[in-house]
């Protein structure tokens, strides 16, 4: 333990090699030529957000253009598609389809998304692809250091959190009540059972990302043997899976949802790929609380308390969440490993003497194949 990090501290990470002046005068460049206007718009206050992810590039920053004489402005954010150079944590990172989910969310829903503004595919105007969005100010869990060590939501009071909670299953509820998702979200479509599918997509990603690189993970692959073993009989009704579904990736103001953030994820499966995640991904933190000796938020998206909530919000009650819990630890698995070559990459990790603690939850994953993990 004394070799640890400390937990209530963020830890470093490689993000994004691009420089922002450079960067400033191309997106003057670009947006001049977009919104047509009179002169080269002024670029300014351009920053990456210090919660910002590996798997893409977010650029925040101030624009001031006119048109016609006509005085525009705003407060933006680009998403950008990861550099080639970056160690990629995805594969492929389409951003069309990520815009035209959102953009099918908010046609179908009240469900609270970024208003969209331009989608840039050429990657000549800035490097790779991206889009821009309005920007939306509050406040996000925090990753990095986890919440369950610092911070606001681990400050607030329970009846907060749990109306925290509330606000945020309505919101995966909403999302799944999406009507005929696959005529709507037709790119996410495709032959065969939507879960079969997204599971064949895993293994792929998990082929690219560690197996056929000489980085074979076994706790991995006996994942991916015990679902097998362990298959619904009957998956549930598909529906518009939101992918990483968690309160970290939602923009609250106070404790209500205002802005619901990164849809790379994004994909037709049944309801319980969200509410799963949701569920676990907390369990990650909350088990390196443990580790490290503090309370962190035992009482906070409790798996019975999630799916009793759900329930009450869409009227579906979920079913084979062992199933999908097992799901999710086994997906986050194939991202933690991918993390942690990536920073081995970047000189920010050292190369672990068994394969298996390329995953962070070596722990908690093994005892979910075992069925003896302890959820409540």
């Amino acid at each position: 333990m004394a070799d640890d990090p400390d937990p209530t501290e963020r830890t470093r990470l490689t993000v994004s090699e691009r420089d922002l002046d450079h960067l400033a005068a191309d997106l003057s460049r670009w947006l001049g030529d977009r919104v047509g206007a009179d002169g080269p718009p002024t670029i300014s206050e351009l920053a990456r957000p210090q919660a910002g992810g590996m798997s893409s590039t977010s650029i925040l920053f101030e624009a001031e253009w006119s048109v016609g004489g006509r005085a525009e402005s705003g407060s933006f954010v680009a998403r950008m598609a990861p550099e080639d150079d970056s160690f990629p944590v995805f594969e492929t990172y389409d951003l069309a389809t990520q815009y035209r989910v959102i953009e099918g969310v908010a046609a179908a829903t009240d469900v609270p998304v970024p208003q969209l503004c331009w989608l840039e595919t050429d990657e000549k105007a800035l490097g790779s692809p991206f889009f821009v969005m309005r920007r939306v100010d509050g406040r996000v869990p925090s990753d990095n250091p986890p919440y369950v060590f610092v911070g606001w939501l681990l400050d607030a009071r329970a009846e907060e959190r749990d109306r925290l909670t509330g606000d945020t299953l309505e919101i995966f509820a909403k999302i799944h009540a999406i009507a005929d998702p696959a005529t709507r979200f037709p790119m996410l479509d495709g032959p065969g059972q939507a879960l079969r599918r997204h599971v064949d997509a895993q293994k792929a990603w998990y082929r690219w990302a560690l197996a056929d690189d000489g980085y074979a993970i076994p706790l991995i692959e006996r994942g991916f043997a015990w679902l097998e073993q362990h298959w619904p009989a009957e998956p549930g009704p598909d529906v518009l899976s939101w992918g990483d579904a968690r309160p970290g990736n939602i923009i609250y103001r106070e404790f209500e949802p205002v802005a619901v953030l990164d849809w790379e994820m994004a994909a037709l499966g049944p309801r319980e790929l969200d509410v799963a995640w949701v569920i676990f991904i907390h369990r990650f933190f909350q088990d390196l609380a443990v580790k490290f000796g503090q309370p962190g938020l035992p009482d906070f998206l409790r798996r019975e308390a999630v799916a009793a909530e759900y329930e009450k919000r869409s009227g579906y009650r979920v079913r084979d969440l062992d199933f999908y819990l097992v799901y999710a630890a086994l997906r986050h698995a194939i991202v933690m490993a991918r993390v942690t070559r990536r920073m081995i990459h970047f000189g920010e990790a050292t190369v672990p003497e068994d394969r298996d603690d390329y995953v962070m939850h070596r722990a908690s994953l093994e005892a979910m194949l075992d069925g003896t993990y302890e959820w409540d």
